[in-house]
């Protein structure tokens, strides 16, 4: 037993095992959490599909038919959603990464610096993806 639930014990606080479905639907996540755990899977996303998308960029500078055929790929709706996907991943991890090395130098520590800046990379990620989404929808 942890010295931790000791210490609750003594207190007389009741200790309950918790499940991911309390933290998913019971306990509101604060800005930074959300932002390291999106961290977190979106670079494990990437890496997963790292071979994919080398393969797909070895295919389009093979010769003009190769990048004719791999331009027909990419006008697919479904190709251009997993593309958004990828994008977004990219982005907020990029961004995360960013806002980790901040911290890793001392910079915005405290909880209200943290939770500001969590919440500046969830919105400069999702503006940059949609900028991506307008360019590849073709709107700008």
């Amino acid at each position: 037993m942890s010295e931790a639930v000791k210490n609750a014990q003594k207190r007389g606080q009741p200790i309950r095992n918790v499940s991911i479905t309390d933290i998913t639907m019971n306990y509101k996540q604060p800005p930074s959490a959300i932002v390291s755990i999106l961290h977190r899977i979106s670079g494990f996303v990437l890496f997963l599909f790292l071979p994919f998308l080398l393969y797909l960029f070895e295919q389009s500078i093979r010769s003009e038919i190769s990048f004719a055929h791999f331009a027909g790929i990419v006008s697919h709706p479904f190709t251009k959603i997993v593309i958004l996907g990828l994008s977004w991943g990219y982005l907020h991890h990029f961004c995360a990464g960013i806002r980790h090395l901040f911290m890793d130098n001392h910079m915005a520590l405290d909880k209200d610096a943290a939770q500001r800046t969590a919440r500046y990379v969830l919105v400069v990620s999702l503006v940059l993806t949609l900028l991506v989404a307008l360019k590849l929808y073709g709107v700008i």
